[in-house]
């Protein structure tokens, strides 16, 4: 596209400088980003550590509040309940004591006692790094992308299932309709290779739009 030869590709993003990088070339892929960035101001890196426990949060996450997955984490934590081994021998009460519903409960152990390799992971391609991901119960795709964008800080992944981003879609394009998973998903091919820049930039706009924060 016009202009983006002049400007720095991110692999990855881990700096500053990288999001700045990745928004110009987002920009020249996409108009329609130039006023949303605009709008929302310098975007937020949003990166976590990545291993066991970047993990447990994605998956405590899961269709709770922002304010409610920091709720039950600080639990897990007070109660010692972070590391693998810890949480892998908890009893039930002790989790469901932390907030944690059932089939959470199964899904932290069944992490817990796969001892995935993280550090191999973080030289991994994104496809891998889903497909490693989501053949653990209860790590779907949503999860899994969204731990290659926010803890290995990938640059060209895009979590098209995320409600925050499909609603911010809808209000910042001026869609009929909120799009579907699918539809998101095809929408995002055209931000390649920075699509994560595209949903750092989603996000801040629903949060400037709504008033609320999504769900990261």
């Amino acid at each position: 596209m016009k202009g983006e030869a002049a400007v720095r590709v991110p692999e990855r993003i881990e700096t500053e400088a990288d999001l700045r990088d990745g928004a110009a070339v987002l920009v020249a892929r996409d108009g329609r980003f130039g006023p949303i960035l605009s709008a929302v101001g310098p975007l937020a890196l949003r990166r976590r550590a990545d291993g066991f426990a970047a993990l447990v949060a994605a998956i405590v996450g899961q269709q709770v509040s922002t304010a409610s997955a920091a709720a039950i984490l600080r639990r897990l934590e007070a109660a010692g309940l972070t590391d693998e081994a810890a949480l892998a021998a908890a009893t039930d009460e002790a989790l469901r004591a932390c907030g944690l519903s059932r089939p959470k409960m199964r899904y932290l152990r069944a992490l817990a006692e796969a001892r995935l390799d993280y550090v191999a992971l973080r030289d991994a391609p994104t496809e891998r790094v889903v497909a490693t991901l989501i053949a653990q119960p209860g790590i779907g795709r949503w999860t899994a992308e969204i731990y290659a964008k926010c803890a290995l800080g990938h640059a060209d992944v895009f979590a098209a299932g995320d409600l925050a981003l499909q609603v911010a879609a809808e209000r910042a394009f001026g869609l009929r309709a909120r799009p579907t998973e699918r539809e998101m998903r095809d929408m995002a091919e055209a931000w390649s290779p920075v699509r994560a820049v595209a949903a750092r930039a989603l996000w801040a706009y629903y949060r400037v739009d709504t008033k609320r924060e999504g769900v990261l």
